[in-house]
């Protein structure tokens, strides 16, 4: 096995009185330290080998005697101990550093953490009070400096409900008029009020054909047109525009004539006899019907065209209000999207506080173990492994020149031994290829 290598003899260094250590060389070749303990383990166990007829058994308890030897010659030592010791004094500084740094940075995190959550409480506070802003902004526009009307959206509904029977009305009041006044064949043995309003007006104009079917169809957002033109004139007060809506009134006024005043004409050509006069403008005027048409029609419409400013404007008024809302609606989006990422980073700073709560507890631990090591004594295993060596080399130095038995059985004495070597730096901890290894007494 390659170990024999290691215990070759040695006879050439042995005297004929094995008990008595070697003198010291001349001065001319001094020896070092080293040399001089590894000559004296050698020569004890070449001694101690003679004391016990080399007996393997003996070996292993003399191997332990040696190992406690070792030490408390390693422990007398103390500049090596020293110097053995300055990694682990190092490391333990280093750690106590970390231990340090560490907590300083727990608590300036701790204290960032009482920042943060005090800046989500102020975001929180700030979206209630923005929701209270967005319900109460209706109610009190003037409020927030907003210059909106109050109870803007419920007028609006109120003259959108209002609106839509009065447009549904101009619809069928112009359908039937327009009809009647152009399109209808009017019975002299018919009531007046079927004469002027028929109720199916516009099924008989599409009977009579597209072109009347259309107009009468087509003809209420004529009107409905020019009631948007008098309000979007209406939105900037000049006397351009004033004159303007005024044209406007006028044109309507007077279609509104035409029509009565063609219906009434047709009545009346069923009604005259053959010694009335023709009609005319002036007898319109003073017959009741013609104005009744007027007003059933212009009247309407003017109402309809107040309920229809009305009702945009309060839109306007409420489109206002809504901005505002849309407005403090995305602030707190953003206000929650900030608090979202301010939890994260709360989330984060507990984690690294976590974890470097977890790395003082190892550090500390580390500590307490490098202390242990730094107070007790360290023996490195390679200079042990070397004297052991010297030691047994001894030994089975004697075996093979003093013991005189069969070359076998010397042979098998000089492996058992050789076992026990093995044995007792497994023991001790010192069975290890690392030649840079210590092991810590526990002296």
């Amino acid at each position: 096995m390659p170990i024999k290598n290691l215990f070759r003899l040695k006879s050439a260094t042995i005297e004929s009185q094995p008990e008595e250590p070697q003198k010291k060389e001349t001065d001319s070749d001094p020896e070092s330290s080293e040399e001089i303990r590894k000559r004296t383990y050698h020569e004890t166990g070449f001694r101690d080998s003679s004391r016990n007829h080399g007996n393997h058994a003996t070996l292993s308890i003399c191997l332990h005697a040696i190992y406690s030897k070792f030490q408390n010659e390693e422990k007398e030592m103390v500049d090596k101990q020293n110097k053995l010791k300055e990694a682990y004094i190092n490391e333990q500084q280093n750690k106590f550093t970390e231990v340090k740094a560490l907590t300083v940075s727990i608590e300036n995190k701790g204290d960032r953490l009482k920042e943060i959550n005090a800046e989500i409480e102020t975001f929180q506070h700030a979206i209630e009070e923005l929701k209270a802003e967005i319900n109460d902004l209706p109610r009190n526009p003037e409020k927030y400096n907003v210059n909106a009307t109050k109870g803007a959206s419920t007028k609006f509904w109120i003259g959108l409900l209002l609106l839509i029977p009065i447009s549904l009305y101009l619809f069928t009041f112009y359908i039937s008029t327009s009809y009647s006044a152009f399109f209808k064949n009017y019975n002299i043995n018919s009531d007046i009020i079927p004469n002027i309003l028929d109720a199916q007006a516009f099924s008989k104009a599409w009977v009579d054909g597209p072109i009347e079917g259309a107009f009468v169809t087509l003809i209420p957002f004529v009107f409905l047109g020019l009631g948007y033109l008098i309000h979007m004139f209406g939105e900037n007060k000049s006397w351009g525009n004033y004159c303007k809506i005024a044209f406007l009134f006028l044109i309507t006024f007077v279609f509104d004539v035409i029509l009565a005043y063609a219906i009434e004409a047709r009545i009346f050509e069923l009604e005259r006899v053959s010694s009335s006069e023709q009609f005319n403008l002036y007898i319109a005027f003073t017959r009741y019907k013609f104005w009744g048409i007027i007003f059933a029609g212009f009247v309407v419409y003017i109402i309809w065209g107040l309920v229809f400013d009305f009702v945009m404007k309060e839109h306007r008024e409420k489109d206002k209000i809504k901005n505002e809302q849309t407005i403090r609606q995305k602030s707190i989006l953003f206000l929650q999207e900030k608090i979202n990422s301010l939890k994260q980073k709360t989330e984060d700073i507990k984690n690294s506080i976590e974890s470097s709560k977890e790395f003082i507890i190892q550090a500390k631990g580390r500590i307490e173990e490098l202390q242990t090591i730094i107070d007790g004594v360290i023996i490195p295993t390679k200079d042990y492994k070397l004297y052991a060596s010297e030691y047994v080399q001894g030994w089975i130095t004697y075996i093979g020149e003093k013991i005189a038995i069969a070359k076998s059985e010397k042979q098998l004495m000089i492996e058992e031994c050789i076992e026990q070597y093995n044995l007792n730096l497994e023991s001790v901890g010192a069975h290890t290829n690392n030649q840079n290894s210590v092991y810590l007494s526990e002296l």
